[in-house]
């Protein structure tokens, strides 16, 4: 076909829609091309330049190849060659800078060349019924994408409720099952510890909180019984790690002492004792243990300690000093208590045994020492009860390392006559 010289945007606009028409071009595709076209003349035109158009059509060659017809632009002379920018139909760019639309045809023989009236009313009728046409199919796809959009936002919607309902029923499920699973932990756990223990002249009473709720039972745990001599013995374990494992280490270490203590070995020998006993089946174990003796009658008190936090005594005058045994726990190098430490507790002076859960809340050891000084002093005259739970409120005001905390205070009462 001969390439068409072209001064005007409307004689370009009704040539490129001429020869969609005839080519049988869908409507919509017959808009992005004249737009296309339009857009990519307009500054050469506007410029007073003339644009050049080249139509040809590919018959295609093969199985593979498809029917198209193309349409080349050119501004020869011009300073500056057409731009195709953001072009609703994209172009192939020539090296000499002119632009090439190669547009798939369905029919491929085409159709008649449409008959384009030479009136200029009878033109600018025909071309607004096109741009009509065009404006109609551009309107019907807004449309179609519209409902598309819709049908699909109500989909989404319906599909999200749906996942929201899963998600509801599966977080109800959990949290079912957590708190069953906690419950079951904590009924395990209160049936393994001893039960409580009361005798005239003595008062009792314990704290025990996990490091996280997802694991309430964890690798501190206390043992108290009567040796047949009237002497009350405590047991405090603290077993490396967290959660069921570690209680049970914990919990083999009590029973270990418990056997060792009622079968009548020494009390500074027990825990090398049971280190031997108890690592060869779990080379892993780790624990420290401090154990306490106290005659309820006279007050005569011993400690044996395996890398345990010393225990705390806080006089009736207000005096408080911590029970310092040197040692090394279950599973470590060299395990055993060095000494025995001897003392009396009188009436009315307070014993306090803990994990280092309580007094390492802000990583400091001996900070948490004094603050926990502080605190039994602030609370030593309440039941004894409600000085455990209390000493650990106050210890725990501000947590950096959580860990599982113990807190067992003792407390000779005032004897009889």
């Amino acid at each position: 076909m001969t390439p068409r010289v072209l001064h005007t945007l409307p004689a370009l606009q009704q040539a490129v829609r001429g020869l969609a028409e005839s080519s049988a071009l869908p409507v919509e595709t017959r808009a992005r091309l004249v737009l296309a076209v339009s857009e990519s003349a307009g500054a050469a035109l506007d410029a007073g330049q003339a644009v050049t158009l080249e139509v040809t059509r590919e018959t295609g060659r093969g199985r593979a190849a498809a029917p198209a017809l193309v349409l080349t632009l050119r501004t020869p002379g011009a300073a500056r060659p057409p731009r195709a920018g953001h072009s609703p139909l994209p172009a192939r760019t020539g090296s000499d800078g002119s632009l090439t639309w190669r547009v798939p045809l369905t029919d491929p023989g085409g159709g008649p060349a449409p008959h384009r009236p030479h009136d200029a009313a009878d033109t600018a009728t025909t071309e607004t019924a096109a741009l009509e046409e065009e404006l109609r199919a551009a309107l019907g796809r807004v449309d179609a994408l519209v409902a598309e959009k819709r049908r699909l936002t109500e989909e989404l919607e319906e599909t999200n409720t749906g996942v929201l309902a899963l998600y509801v029923q599966l977080e109800e499920r959990d949290e079912r099952l957590r708190k069953a699973h906690g419950q079951t932990l904590r009924e395990l756990e209160d049936a393994l510890r001893p039960p409580p223990l009361t005798l005239d002249g003595l008062e009792l009473a314990v704290h025990y909180a996990p490091a996280g709720t997802d694991a309430p039972t964890g690798g501190d745990l206390y043992d108290w019984f009567l040796l047949p001599d009237g002497t009350v013995h405590i047991t405090i374990v603290d077993a490396l790690g967290h959660g069921v494992r570690s209680t049970r280490s914990a919990l083999n270490v009590t029973h270990a002492v418990r056997t060792l203590a009622l079968e009548g070995h020494p009390l500074e020998s027990i825990v090398a004792r049971t280190h031997e006993i108890l690592t060869p089946f779990d080379p892993d174990l780790m624990a420290t243990v401090l154990l306490v003796r106290l005659h309820p009658t006279t007050g005569d008190l011993q400690l044996a300690n395996g890398s345990h936090p010393p225990a705390l005594v806080v006089r009736r005058d207000g005096t408080a000093e911590f029970l310092e045994v040197r040692g090394r726990g279950v599973g470590f190098p060299l395990p055993g208590s060095e000494r025995l430490l001897r003392t009396r507790l009188h009436e009315e002076d307070l014993l306090v045994l803990y994990t280092d859960g309580l007094t390492e809340s802000r990583r400091d050891p001996l900070e948490g020492e004094q603050r926990l000084i502080e605190s039994v002093l602030r609370h030593r005259h309440r039941p004894i009860r409600e000085i455990p739970g209390a000493l650990a409120e106050d210890m725990h005001a501000v947590i950096l390392h959580s860990d599982d905390t113990l807190a067992l205070t003792l407390r000779r009462a005032p004897q009889p006559g």
